[in-house]
């Protein structure tokens, strides 16, 4: 490495050290008179609870750290009477979590659910605001998921319902309804469970497609039955959109409708105010975020303009209808929180993240085709003066690459190393067909795609064909390994963080609600396992021959630590340029800043060094 090059790749990794430090808010939930806000930052290094009045004149009031837990706070939701936030703690870090409850004062933190051995997940709160639901997965063959309404007073859990991977996505007001999901990866149905006359029944044919999100609310005017419930569901769809279904007592069920639909886009998220007659919409369109609302008695849809970035997450719609907060954030801003007002559609900011001190990369969205001709996207952050390049490839794989605040590709980028973010067949957001299209068999398609984006690199003239690397994380660090064991001579250099190496022993080892989930994408452990150990890079290990940087968290029970230890002792035996980062108290994310820095200072030194 030459003094200059050593000194672009110094300068990167000081400018993705800051970007790190540039702390984002996100996860906001409101108050039912929405005037103030809690929501999680990870201002302080990592993310916490932080709560703040909402101003919409002048300038926004100092937020006020609210302490909960040692470990990691990465969900919060305040409960409907005011009186309490219930939060997601990561248990040391790690995949496993815990419920607590704590006053928005600060005072009477408690965990009510979970501890260092046993998960337990955050559901909704009721609409009274006295109980909010909690879940523990299946810990193994024979032992269900079980749903509980536990009360933040006591911390006594009330059962509430039980299954195989169930979800508990709403309570009605009276609390006789629930609206359950549940099933594998892509293939999850929607129920609604009558809790009085034990019935239950589903709202969707099951088997055409996947329901993620629902909510139920009083019928508009004119529906027959008292209730409604709203899905963005994608069951006998080509894309996610959003349907509406009336039901009611004694087993009554209306027909299913689509409310709002696009051939554009997919719906990635909804909500909607206490009476029902508002619901805010927002589409995935290629990458970018749209926001609509939906008014249920006239079925009008009004575009929100002005958006303050090109990507909205996390969004609510306060119980009167009148505000909505939501994440947002783009290439060259961390993520911040907004209020809209419904009435005026004047967009104010709630938090101000720091503005980053250097001009950013804005990528530029690429299309290109794989070797069976289907057409895929990807972001491109073009370093300048370079021939070198790396495809990133997300996790999921039903995750997606989209134009978001990313220290790493800025630094890579700033290093002279462009960063083509893909996304092959199997992310979300480009309809069901797609997102389907490498289930099993269809793996090997998208190693095939990974191929495809390193081949457009250099017909487009962004890099030399010797100079180009391979990274990802989670499902991104496999495809990493995968690329580099059965697509020998296409890269010169990978980073694997946090993949899987061999699924056979990560169906062995990972959480078992975990494993559950997962057999629709990559296979069934004993029905499929000829599959499993023919597209496992551990079992070409030997075809893995140019250098490889492999980076897992410590406490990872998501994919667990073994899978990066197994790749590394191969490569080892085998006498391969093979270099190991394991990141102490860590766990699937890293979500403490050091660890995310020594990432970024690690990373973008090895692929300066081996591109």
């Amino acid at each position: 490495m030459t003094t200059d090059t050593a000194d672009r790749v110094d300068a990167a990794v000081r400018l993705g050290t800051e970007l790190v430090d540039a702390w984002g808010s996100w996860s906001p939930t409101m108050t039912p008179d929405a005037r103030r806000v809690a929501f999680i930052s990870d201002r302080s290094g990592s993310p916490e609870v932080w709560v703040q009045e909402v101003a919409l004149e002048g300038d926004a009031p100092p937020a006020r750290r609210i302490p909960v837990s040692a470990d990691p706070v990465i969900d919060v939701s305040w409960s409907a009477d005011s009186r309490w936030l219930a939060c997601t703690v990561a248990t040391d870090g790690g995949v496993r979590t815990q419920v607590w409850v704590v006053r928005p004062d600060g005072t009477e933190a408690r965990r009510i659910a979970g501890d260092h051995v046993e998960h337990a997940e955050l559901g909704p709160w009721t609409r009274s605001g006295h109980r909010v639901v909690v879940t523990y997965p299946s810990a193994g063959p024979g032992r269900p998921t079980r749903s509980f309404l536990a009360d933040p007073w006591t911390g006594r859990l009330d059962p509430l319902a039980e299954g195989d991977l169930i979800h508990v996505l709403d309570v009605s007001l009276e609390e006789r309804f629930l609206i359950l999901i549940d099933g594998e990866r892509g293939a999850r149905f929607c129920s609604v469970v009558d809790r009085l006359e034990d019935q239950h029944f589903p709202l969707l044919p099951h088997g055409t497609g996947s329901t993620d999100v629902a909510l139920v609310r009083p019928a508009p005017d004119g529906e027959s039955g008292p209730l409604y419930v709203y899905l963005a569901s994608d069951v006998g769809l080509s894309r996610r959109q959003l349907i509406g279904l009336p039901f009611g007592p004694n087993g009554h069920r209306g027909e299913p409708r689509t409310l709002a639909f696009r051939d554009d886009a997919e719906l990635e998220a909804v909500d909607a105010d206490d009476a029902g007659s508002l619901l805010l919409l927002v589409w995935n369109a290629a990458g970018r975020s749209e926001l609509e609302l939906y008014h249920t008695g006239t079925h009008e849809r009004q575009p929100i303009t002005g958006l303050p970035g090109l990507v909205a997450t996390t969004p609510v719609l306060s119980r009167d209808g009148g505000s909505v907060i939501l994440g947002v954030e783009g290439p060259e801003r961390p993520r911040e929180l907004w209020h809209l007002d419904t009435h005026s559609r004047r967009w104010t900011r709630v938090t101000a993240a720091p503005a980053p001190t250097e001009r950013l990369v804005v990528p530029s969205l690429e299309t290109f085709r794989g070797e069976d001709g289907l057409v895929l996207t990807g972001w491109l952050y073009r370093a300048t003066d370079s021939d070198r390049a790396v495809v990133h490839l997300h996790g999921g794989p039903e995750a997606q690459e989209r134009p978001t605040f990313s220290p790493q590709h800025q630094a890579l980028a700033a290093a002279g190393i462009s960063v083509f973010a893909v996304n092959v067949r199997g992310s979300s957001g480009f309809g069901r067909e797609f997102v389907h299209a490498d289930d099993l068999g269809g793996r090997f398609d998208a190693f095939g795609d990974v191929r495809a984006a390193a081949h457009h690199l250099v017909a487009t003239g962004v890099a030399d064909r010797r100079r180009i690397g391979v990274t990802g994380r989670s499902y991104g660090g496999y495809l990493t390994l995968a690329s580099l064991a059965f697509s020998p001579g296409v890269f010169a250099a990978g980073v694997d963080v946090c993949g899987m190496s061999d699924l056979t022993r990560f169906y062995e080892e990972t959480e078992p609600w975990i494993a559950a989930a997962a057999v629709t994408k990559y296979g069934h452990p004993e029905r499929d396992r000829a599959l499993l150990e023919a597209i496992s890079p551990l079992r070409q290990a030997e075809a893995i021959d140019v250098p490889l940087l492999v980076v897992h968290g410590e406490l990872d029970t998501n994919v667990p630590v073994g899978e990066a230890r197994r790749i590394v002792a191969a490569l080892h035996a085998l006498d391969r340029p093979v270099e190991y980062l394991e990141l102490p108290g860590e766990g699937h994310d890293y979500r403490r800043a050091g660890s995310r820095k020594r990432l970024l200072t690690d990373l973008v030194g090895f692929l300066a060094a081996h591109l």
